[in-house]
């Protein structure tokens, strides 16, 4: 797919509340909008799908103009070029699962068709479930044929309103690597609507943080994490992400490659050569002034001082390092180590992270 953009412009005023959201978002990857409930998330989804028909509003993805009021322009639901994944699968009962994915797919001209039902079946891994009936399948199995039921209508964008909110944590973790799938291998843009910070980062390239309506911080995953806002609406804490390439495993560890920098984690089970997400919490890491070496700390990286930040809390402070040959991390500390060791803008130092820490 070329490259487009998702020109964006949604407002209502629904009594104390209003919604105002003027985006250009990427047309490729996955977007997240996150915030808290109530804050917007579902109706810009909604928006979208042109399921709510917003006044003033715009939507355009790369050549496909669905909704401009100033010349009253709205492309109804039926007409989008989109997918839509609910928080239930809304399968059809009484079909199997063969027929629910071919209800969309046949309904699509053959020479319209960009996906296939045997690669969707094989990337979401339901090739041996076809002939079961939807009442007979596991919450998570059921989200994956409701997913694989919207990319069989050939998709220009796919739509997901909180897809794991009604799985346990098991069947949550067992799913997350069909999505990170569909992510790697399949050119189709996705937007996803959570309000779970962990699916978030693991997810997500582009973030849309919104709060009470408005755009709080919009951009490339790893910027708005490093925004000091960012700490205050993520509820488990401010974090980092950093991507990395698995080198071994030795020793009940995984050594991990961030170009010249050395990572370890506790052993995963990772493919040898495969690229992975991680995310580095603030709280877990510290900062000294020289190489720690006689430390059960095995990640010790040197790095420059960015930023000091003041935290919600009074003693706390949030520290921006920029790893040398490396991407930026966040270092949560309190105020009396930042004054004691005189950390200052510009300073080297070393930032010192636990292997158990990562995730």
């Amino acid at each position: 797919m070329n490259e487009q953009l998702l020109s964006i412009h949604f407002q209502r005023q629904v009594g104390h509340f209003q919604l105002k959201v003027d985006e250009q978002l990427p047309g490729r990857g996955i977007t997240a909008l996150f915030g808290v409930s109530g804050s917007g998330k579902t109706t810009v989804l909604r928006a979208l799908a042109g399921l709510e028909r917003l006044p003033e509003s715009y939507c355009q993805l790369g050549d496909l103009l669905w909704q401009d009021e100033s010349t009253n322009r709205f492309v109804p639901t039926h007409k989008r070029a989109i997918g839509y994944v609910f928080q239930e699968a809304s399968l059809f009962e009484h079909l199997n699962v063969r027929q629910n994915l071919e209800f969309g797919w046949r309904r699509i001209p053959e020479s319209e068709r960009r996906v296939e039902l045997h690669e969707i079946c094989e990337l979401l891994g339901i090739g041996d479930k076809l002939n079961r009936q939807p009442g007979s399948l596991s919450g998570g199995e059921r989200q994956r044929v409701a997913i694989a039921r919207a990319l069989l209508t050939s998709p220009r964008l796919l739509l997901m309103d909180e897809p794991l909110s009604a799985l346990d944590l098991a069947r949550k973790q067992e799913f997350l690597p069909y999505l990170e799938r569909l992510h790697q291998e399949l050119a189709i843009p996705i937007v996803y609507v959570s309000h779970s910070p962990a699916e978030v980062v693991r997810l997500a390239d582009h973030l849309l943080l919104l709060e009470q309506g408005s755009v709080v911080l919009s951009g490339a995953i790893q910027e708005v994490l490093l925004n000091p806002i960012s700490a205050r609406l993520f509820a488990d804490g401010a974090s980092s992400v950093v991507e990395a390439q698995v080198f071994r495993h030795v020793d009940g560890l995984t050594e991990l490659h961030m170009g010249s920098l050395k990572l370890w984690l506790s052993q995963r089970e990772l493919t040898l050569g495969s690229m992975i997400r991680c995310r580095v919490f603030a709280s877990d890491v510290s900062i000294a002034l020289t190489e720690q070496c006689d430390s059960s700390i095995l990640n010790r990286l040197p790095a420059t001082i960015q930023s000091i930040d003041n935290l919600a809390h009074p003693g706390e402070c949030l520290v921006r390092l920029q790893l040398t040959q490396g991407p930026a991390i966040l270092a949560q500390i309190s105020r009396y180590s930042a004054q004691r060791l005189r950390l200052k803008l510009g300073m080297s130092v070393w930032a010192q992270l636990k292997s158990v820490a990562i995730l």
